[in-house]
């Protein structure tokens, strides 16, 4: 009969639960190709959402068996293919969280936005389940951290369920990898870009324009799998390299022109890489097409800092400042919404990042 491990909390397991609220975010530098262990093979920046979220509840106990459980529910559902996942996901972080070993877990999720939606429920899901986890670990092991290193911490396990998702631990304007010449950059963790941004940039929206709701033919993993190689790869990198220094110096000198250029340029090189990856895939669709046209001459006509980025699907994020907010409306009412599906629109914002919704 094999004994049970020995307890490595202070007193007996403990029966609680602890919830967080955790934003997706909008990559305006794509992230796009990766090495083993999650490691971008080039640095991200994103604006993280405000209304666009995940809320997690994780429910924890004394495990009953050898192996600790882990059961997922989406809007009250069971999803057991999902509850492997996150087994697998916390599995290959129980080294560095010895406590995982001892539980078992029941994770209630929903989201604020639609399935599908062209937002990043990965990031939103797995900043929240990292934030969780490193929550259970601050209360009985790590109680006297600063809140930097819980943040960091959070956003370095955030990254090994969903790279992407490091970012969303973070409020604002946030960037992931490292950067030559910045300071305080690191591949294993995001940060905030913090007090060197314009204030024209800190009320931008982000308004999305659901052209198919449909999950996509090609995951995100497989399409990072297929920059291994493109023969464009090595381009790419260098270009998102001098794009990323490019944009944190427009960031601070408020230069909407630039912002526009290179915002819209890594949104296409991203479906570029798509198309010329084998094999090659296309996610744009036809009403992709003409929102991206009817965006350009609209700006053309009204000189409205308006512009369009992509994620990897064909849904448009529109992104402008908030004094724009009624001119924007007018043109996607006008102009924008026959090329979408069933009229859906989500109007989203800049945000402050996640929140604790369980003392």
């Amino acid at each position: 009969m094999t004994s049970r491990k020995e307890n490595i909390f202070e007193d007996k397991i403990p029966t609680d639960k602890v919830g967080w609220r955790s934003p997706s975010n909008i990559a305006l530098i794509k992230y796009w190709g990766k090495k083993s262990g999650q490691i971008p093979a080039n640095a991200s920046l994103s604006f993280t959402l405000k209304e666009s979220v995940s809320e997690t509840v994780i429910e924890y106990c004394p495990t009953e068996g050898k192996d600790f459980k882990v059961d997922f529910f989406l809007d009250g559902e069971p999803q057991p293919e999902f509850s492997k996942k996150i087994h697998a996901y916390f599995d290959s972080i129980k080294h560095s969280m010895p406590f995982i070993a001892q539980l078992d877990f029941k994770i209630n999720s929903k989201n604020t936005f639609p399935h599908s939606a062209g937002i990043a429920s990965s990031a939103s899901g797995m900043s929240a389940i990292a934030l969780c986890l490193c929550d259970i670990e601050k209360k009985y092991f790590d109680k006297d951290s600063s809140e930097e290193k819980f943040f960091q911490r959070a956003s370095y396990f955030a990254r090994l369920g969903s790279g992407s998702a490091c970012r969303s631990v973070y409020g604002g304007i946030v960037q992931w990898g490292e950067i030559d010449g910045h300071r305080n950059t690191s591949n294993m963790f995001a940060s905030e870009i913090g007090n060197e941004v314009d204030k024209l940039f800190e009320d931008f929206h982000d308004t999305i324009l659901i052209v198919d709701s449909e999950q996509k033919k090609v995951s995100s993993t497989v399409g990072h799998s297929l920059m291994n190689d493109n023969i464009f790869a090595s381009g790419r990198f260098i270009q998102a390299d001098d794009n990323i220094k490019q944009l944190l110096q427009i960031l601070k000198n408020g230069n909407l022109n630039d912002f526009i250029k290179i915002v819209e340029s890594e949104a296409l090189t991203l479906h570029s890489m798509m198309m010329t990856s084998n094999p090659y895939f296309l996610l744009m669709k036809p009403n992709t097409i003409s929102i991206i046209e009817k965006i350009w001459e609209f700006r053309k006509e009204t000189e409205t800092p308006l512009c369009f980025t992509l994620d990897a699907g064909p849904n448009v994020h529109l992104l402008y400042p908030a004094k724009y907010a009624s001119k924007v409306k007018k043109f996607i009412d006008t102009e924008l919404i026959q090329f979408t599906i069933n009229n859906m629109v989500i109007n989203d914002m800049l945000g402050g990042g996640p929140e604790r919704i369980i003392e």
